[in-house]
């Protein structure tokens, strides 16, 4: 049997990164302002969540909470349907 030297735990929000730097936990934006509803007229807003190709930027790097990152992806799809987002941005086309 092998005995190692490592921790044993796993991620965590204390967690060390690469630099020896602890990583800060982020609050979802939505949840801070209390919203309960995500505007799909707001492009302004919704362009902050959509990366430079179109894409929609995930939430573990823009740090929205699971129920929000829902309301806000169906929120961008409506926009591109309307026509309000690109789906496709132009420095791609």
């Amino acid at each position: 049997m092998r005995v190692s030297s490592r921790p044993t735990t796993r991620g965590g929000a204390g967690q060390r990164g690469s630099a020896g730097q602890v990583r800060k936990k982020r609050s979802c934006r939505f949840c801070e302002s209390k919203e309960t509803y995500i505007d799909y007229k707001n492009e302004k807003r919704l362009q902050r969540f959509v990366s430079e190709q179109g894409r929609i930027i995930p939430k573990r790097i823009t740090g929205t909470c699971a129920k929000h990152q829902r309301l806000l992806v169906t929120a961008i799809m409506r926009a591109r349907h309307l026509a309000l987002l690109p789906y496709v941005s132009d420095a791609v086309k």
